[in-house]
């Protein structure tokens, strides 16, 4: 449940906070287009220009493992205030670089900075909201996360082409900005202090050993990641797979982007208007139904006939509706597995997502991508994986709770005479007042009622009632 202690969120706190899970992607896909414009003003290698995404991915997925803590400890609002302001300074550094050693540098320093936002704004809306509010936030806040790939890359190239790349990170610097005097405006303190977490090493030891050796959580975080991944893929294999297999124009990746975004869009917005109508786990087979569906349909048109537009892309759309369906409701039970350390849970969630997102551009994508059927049984494949790992979770919590009940019921009417004799004798806390106890499990109708009783001696007596 939220703190009684935490402040109401204002309205239009929603785009701040997808404004905020933005940055680090949209950090990335301007600057793509300026890479040859780089490589000419700093005189760099391909190979050097490529390193500055490096020096910006490595830092990202580290940090992932840190601000959620650092939030747990300081309070999400200073933590986004810094993190914001550095990354400004970052990219305006980034702006005004001279050698590409420079770059590096401060490429790395902007992905430090660039990953608090998605990982601390997921511990606010759970800070804030329970239930179907907190998912409805969730959706809302990736219908416009699904904008961003979108609009950054066109937006990059404009700049690249009238003002060159400098003018790229000279727009990330009014963002951070624009940004941070939002943060200062909209964004409350969402962790009150009672609830602050240590920061000391053996604490995080602990607590990260509790976390990363949960099963339930892991088995949330990999269908998290099997589910991105399984759509991500054609993200990493977007040039072979527009240009080599299906013949599109270098300037016609929209044919994967416009579609791939619409169903991530749309599947949002459907996981917000089904909040309160069906509950996470419903919401969570709704979502999984729809992958599969796509993922076959992909396949058997694969199968079927030749790779081509439009058949090739539209499984994309009903995938993505899918798994943005499914992911708020994941996300918000992964969360609720440890509600005191939700910042720390969102960065264990962030660091296996990014791990996976490694492991698939280094080994997934380069294996599947010779051939669109291969890419679709990877796709079928990987959120079949996902979809295992969701209904593992699932099965040992029912099979944990059916245990419990079982339990219960068997030993509950045998054990429960047991239980009133002990409390005859059991110590009380001060300030205990008389109550009435009813046996409901008593074979006798006309038993009557015990009265339990807390006298000066600090010991519970029991007498029948009068």
């Amino acid at each position: 449940m939220p703190d009684s202690e935490t402040l109401p969120a204002p309205r239009g706190i929603a785009p701040v906070l997808a404004a905020l899970a933005t940055l680090g992607p949209f950090s990335i896909d301007t600057y793509l287009p300026s890479f040859g414009g780089i490589g000419r003003a700093l005189v760099a290698t391909p190979h050097e220009v490529q390193q500055t995404l490096t020096a910006f991915l490595l830092p990202f997925a580290l940090m992932t493992l840190w601000h959620g803590p650092v939030s747990d400890a300081f309070g999400r609002r200073r933590m986004i205030l810094v993190s914001v302001a550095l990354f400004a300074l970052a990219s305006a550094g980034c702006a005004l670089a001279t050698r590409i050693e420079e770059l590096w540098l401060l490429r790395a320093l902007q992905g430090m900075t660039a990953g608090a936002g998605m990982v601390v704004c997921r511990a606010i809306v759970r800070d804030l909201y329970d239930g179907a509010r907190a998912q409805r936030l969730i959706a809302q806040i990736m219908m416009m996360f699904s904008l961003a790939p979108v609009i950054a890359p066109v937006l990059g190239g404009w700049l690249q082409s009238w003002f060159g790349w400098r003018a790229v990170f000279a727009l990330l610097v009014l963002l951070g900005v624009a940004l941070w005097l939002a943060c200062w405006k909209l964004l409350p303190e969402t962790l009150p202090m009672h609830r602050r977490q240590s920061l000391r090493v053996d604490y995080l030891a602990k607590a990260y050993r509790s976390l990363l050796g949960s099963p339930s959580f892991l088995l949330i975080c990999v269908a998290l990641a099997c589910n991105f991944v399984a759509f991500f893929i054609y993200v990493l294999s977007a040039p072979v797979f527009l240009v080599r297999h299906l013949g599109v124009a270098a300037t016609g990746f929209p044919w994967l982007f416009a579609p791939a975004m619409s169903g991530l869009m749309l599947g949002a917005w459907l996981s917000g208007v089904l909040a309160r109508r069906l509950s996470h786990g419903r919401t969570i087979v709704a979502g999984y139904l729809v992958m599969a569906v796509a993922a076959a349909l992909n396949v058997g048109l694969n199968l079927a006939m030749p790779a081509a537009l439009p058949w090739s892309v539209l499984p994309l759309f009903a995938f993505t509706l899918g798994m943005s369906l499914a992911i708020p409701s994941l996300t918000l039970v992964a969360l609720d597995m440890f509600p005191e350390q939700r910042g720390l849970a969102a960065s264990c969630q962030a660091f296996v997502q990014a791990a996976v997102n490694a492991l698939a551009a280094a080994l997934i994508a380069p294996a599947l991508c010779e051939s669109t059927l291969s890419l679709a049984l990877g796709m079928a494949g990987l959120s079949m994986l996902g979809a295992a790992a969701a209904a593992s979770h699932y099965r040992r919590s029912i099979v944990d709770a059916s245990a419990a009940l079982l339990a219960s019921g068997f030993f509950g009417k045998r054990n429960q005479a047991q239980r009133y004799q002990q409390a005859a004798g059991h110590k009380a806390e001060p300030g205990l007042i008389g109550c009435r106890v009813v046996d409901s499990c008593s074979a006798h109708r006309s038993a009557k009622p015990v009265v339990v009783k807390h006298p000066a001696n600090g010991r519970l007596e029991q007498h029948a009632a009068q």
